[in-house]
This record gives C-alpha cells, sequence and structure tokens, in this order.
C-alpha cells in the first residue's frame, strides 16, 4: 500500500479550531486550510466535517485534485484522541490510504524537537505534558480543567476570581488585580458566584490576560498566584525529568511568560521550539509513508 502513497497530510485539531497541511513526500508545505472545532470527544460527526473541510481547503490552495485523497498518508494530532474509543473511529471514516491519529501535544512535541529526545509543555488555556526518550512516549495532564490543566490559562483565571473573593472577605490582601476583577462585575462578589455557576475553561480563561498585566506592573497577588500556578509545572515537568529528559520547550500562549518563574533546574533545560505543530504532523506523515503503520497513536501515562 506504501507504493501509492503520493502526498502527506497533516492535521493540527482542537477545540477551537483546525489546521491542515498537504505537502510533498519530501516533507514540503504545499497547501495549508482551516476549519473550525475538531474535538472528537464533543461532537465527532461535526469533527469529522470540519477536519475534512480543513483539508479540502489546504487541497485547493495546493491546487490538487481531492480525488487524490486516497492516495495519501495523513497523521492528525487532535485534543483528546487518547480518550476513549474516539481516534479508532474517526480513522474509521477517513479517506486515506493509511491514516495515524495522535494527540495534539504528539504533534506538538515532534514539531519542537524533531526527532530528538525531550519534553515540552503546552501552556494555553488549557496544559499537557510529554516527553519521548527513544521511542517512548509519556503524557501528564490534559485531563481536563476541573481535573488537570496545570499551569493553564483556565486554571489561572479561576485562581484569580477566588482570590478576588478572599480578598473581598478580608481573608487575602487586596491589590488593584482583585479590585479590577471585583470591578468587572456589576454585583460584586455575588456576580462571581453567578459567573462560575455556568463558566467554561475558555470563560475562566478570559481572566488570565488580567493577572498577566498585572503581574507586569509588579501586583503582589498576581506575582503570588503566577509563582503557585510556575510551581505546578515544575512538579509536572519534575515527573517527566524523572525519566531522563534533557531538553524542555514551552509552548502556547502563556509560554513565555513562564521561564522566569520556573525552578532553576528547569530554567537550565529550555529550548526554543524548532517548529510548530502543524509541521510536526507534517513530519510524523512522512514517517507513516517510510513505514506503512495505520492506526491510532497513544502515549503511556
Amino acid at each position: 500500500m506504501t507504493n501509492t502513497i503520493r502526498f502527506l497530510i497533516g492535521v493540527d485539531g482542537g477545540g477551537t479550531s483546525c489546521r491542515a497541511a498537504v505537502a510533498s513526500l519530501d516533507g514540503t508545505i504545499l497547501g495549508r486550510g482551516e476549519a473550525g472545532s475538531s474535538n472528537i470527544t464533543t461532537n465527532l460527526d461535526g469533527a469529522t466535517e470540519s477536519i475534512m473541510t480543513a483539508i479540502r481547503g489546504a487541497f485547493a490552495a495546493a491546487n490538487l485534485s481531492q480525488d487524490a485523497m486516497p492516495d495519501c498518508a495523513a497523521v492528525l494530532g487532535l485534543a483528546g484522541a487518547n480518550v476513549g474509543d474516539y481516534a479508532k473511529r474517526l480513522a474509521e471514516r477517513l479517506p486515506f490510504a493509511l491514516t495515524e491519529i495522535e494527540s495534539d501535544a504528539t504533534i506538538a512535541l515532534q514539531g519542537a524537537l524533531e526527532d530528538g529526545d525531550g519534553a515540552i509543555a503546552i501552556l494555553g488555556t488549557g496544559s499537557a505534558f510529554l516527553s519521548r526518550k527513544g521511542e517512548t512516549l509519556r503524557l501528564i495532564g490534559g485531563w481536563g480543567f476541573q481535573l488537570s490543566d496545570l499551569g493553564g490559562g483556565a486554571r489561572l483565571g479561576r485562581d484569580a476570581l477566588e482570590l478576588a473573593i478572599l480578598a473581598h472577605d478580608g481573608v487575602a490582601e487586596k491589590s488593584a488585580l482583585t479590585n479590577e476583577i471585583l470591578g468587572k462585575f456589576e454585583r460584586g462578589p455575588d456576580g462571581i458566584v453567578l459567573f462560575v455557576q455556568t463558566a467554561k475553561p475558555a470563560d475562566y480563561g478570559k481572566f488570565a490576560p488580567l493577572v498577566l498585566s498585572h503581574l507586569q506592573s509588579g501586583d503582589t497577588n498576581a506575582k503570588r498566584l503566577f509563582s503557585a500556578a510556575a510551581r505546578t509545572v515544575d512538579a509536572a515537568l519534575d515527573a517527566l525529568c524523572n525519566d531522563g529528559v534533557e531538553r524542555i520547550a514551552l509552548l502556547g500562549g502563556l509560554a513565555k511568560f513562564y521561564p522566569d518563574y520556573l525552578a532553576e533546574r528547569h530554567r537550565q533545560q529550555l529550548v526554543p521550539a524548532k517548529n510548530d505543530a502543524l509541521t510536526g504532523a507534517v513530519q510524523l506523515a512522512a514517517k507513516l509513508a517510510a513505514h506503512g503503520a495505520h492506526g491510532a497513536g497513544r502515549a503511556t501515562r
């Protein structure tokens, strides 16, 4: 079957957007496409449509006929791919000669470190930590906002709201940060209580930029919150480094804020990411085409 492979497809999909690329067999990206949410655990039908829309867009941008799709090796890095049998069910729907579905962390690691050993911390609204040593991948996190997402923007925003309530009650000291948070709710603490009844991770994450703004202004509470978040990131990285990890790349929207707050042992290990996650998916698709494997990828926990 591998003799029929003519092109590579890489997909980077998450809860809000999906990006796809089609590439030649040497990894040169020929076209890119985008679409909406591709969360396979919450809406498999909708995610399938988003993924195929992004891929069709990439083919159109590359001036390639969609008739070539059955001659492709595809690697899809998707949030939630390690949960249940959703990855297998999705793979059965796709038209490609070879299909491998990985977590979004796996393609991010490949993009950041290429074929070398090391670890990544993805620090956005949520978070995930992944290491590679030889052929072994180890994943920490990715269990969702309520149970995981250490150091992510949603957890940081939630903690900021809690601190604002504590400052109002006199349990914690007031500061410009807590005053501004309380001022954003017309009913003060009551407004916060009502807000959290229906708030989703993205809703909490909207308060993270506020924390970061006050962090840069030297606000004591912002420093306390972010330092605590950094300690949870350190703890996750310690668990990965116990496996012999020597290089760490920080990824995601919050990545640039963390180096100064991490433990020295981890600051010494930081390296810049070489490529983005979509490039990592294309690189893995090239490996898939070369080796002819087929299935859904898994990282150990």
